[in-house]
């Protein structure tokens, strides 16, 4: 796994009790309403379209606030983020071009991991690009249009390092429907 990838950075200049209190007074419910059932369920038919074309795996992540470990340490959510890459195992492919695209509700941070195998392909300018656009559509609180933006454009640096040749199948090696933590 590669570190590269995009980064929303948050600078945390709140006291460690504000920013406490902002991720456990979210819940499952507000993550529900920034992406309901039939929201996933589009992402989740984007993915596996885009997994069509290419050997690569993209995972979603969507959180609604961070662990109080992660909270007590002040971890950043790009820290989260990579430790997700790992439990949600998207390092685990055959070619290593997983691609984990990682929402935190309660920062409305932004986080794009990529496995080496892609990591090598993609300057880190293109990263910070598309985290850019995603950014504003989840300002706007259009979360499903952001993620599928990012998916759409990870779907194309993936298409073009690692399309698959006429006939060959990608096998799906990871879930296709986002993680709702």
């Amino acid at each position: 796994m590669s570190d590269k990838g995009s980064a929303m950075t948050v600078t945390f200049r709140t006291p460690r009790w504000r920013r406490l209190l902002a991720h456990r007074w979210l819940d499952e419910t507000d993550s529900a309403k920034a992406l309901d059932d039939a929201a996933l369920a589009r992402l989740e038919t984007q993915v596996a379209a885009s997994e069509r074309r290419h050997s690569g795996e993209v995972r979603l992540c969507v959180e609604t606030g961070l662990p109080l470990s992660y909270l007590w340490r002040r971890a950043t959510p790009r820290q989260r983020a990579v430790a997700m890459f790992g439990k949600l195992r998207v390092w685990d492919t055959e070619h290593n071009n997983g691609v984990l695209i990682y929402l935190l509700l309660a920062e409305h941070a932004i986080e794009i991991v990529a496995d080496r195998g892609l990591a090598r392909q993609v300057p880190e300018a293109q990263w910070q690009s598309l985290v850019a656009g995603m950014s504003g559509a989840f300002k706007a609180g259009q979360f499903e249009a952001g993620l599928a933006h990012a998916i759409h454009k990870v779907d194309e640096l993936l298409a073009r390092h690692f399309a698959l040749a006429e006939g060959e199948v990608n096998p799906n090696e990871l879930p296709d429907r986002a993680a709702r933590l």
